[in-house]
């Protein structure tokens, strides 16, 4: 039986935000959509089917990325930078889940594409349904181009 399309891809260094962000996920069923990776070097061999993921069918992009900042090996801004310079991948909506707050890090976002700047509430709760909003959003009611 081959694995269901992946929708969304998560990546997010932090054991804990992802965690919390698979569990809100869950709560509205679109947990089971969702890839995660915990570097940028493994965001970007997944997302252009390189590395450990060579095998993975380019023509099934995620949904939706889930791109944290401050990442190792290659930060989340330069992951954003190559994802919407690149003809394949740039239609696809990157949501920026970080707790920087820095404004230099908002304004170079925006300025490479990215669909939207979220700042991580600190709160358990209100991070769950900072997360639940976001899912419910981008992968339900957002509609892209085919």
């Amino acid at each position: 039986m081959a694995p269901e399309q992946v929708e969304i891809l998560l990546a997010e260094d932090n054991p804990e935000d992802a965690e919390m962000t698979l569990r809100a996920l869950r709560r509205n069923n679109l947990a089971n959509k969702l890839h995660w990776v915990k570097d940028g070097a493994e965001a970007l061999d997944y997302l252009f089917c390189t590395g450990a993921y060579a095998g993975r069918d380019a023509s099934r992009p995620p949904k939706l990325v889930l791109l944290d900042i401050k990442m190792p090996k290659v930060d989340g801004i330069e992951v954003l930078r190559r994802l919407k310079a690149n003809a394949a991948t740039h239609s696809i909506p990157v949501v920026v889940m970080t707790s920087s707050d820095e404004e230099r890090d908002v304004f170079e976002s925006y300025r490479l594409g990215v669909n939207s700047y979220i700042v991580k509430p600190l709160q358990f709760d209100a991070f769950i349904e900072t997360v639940a909003k976001i899912g419910m959003y981008w992968v339900l009611t957002n509609r892209v181009p085919q």
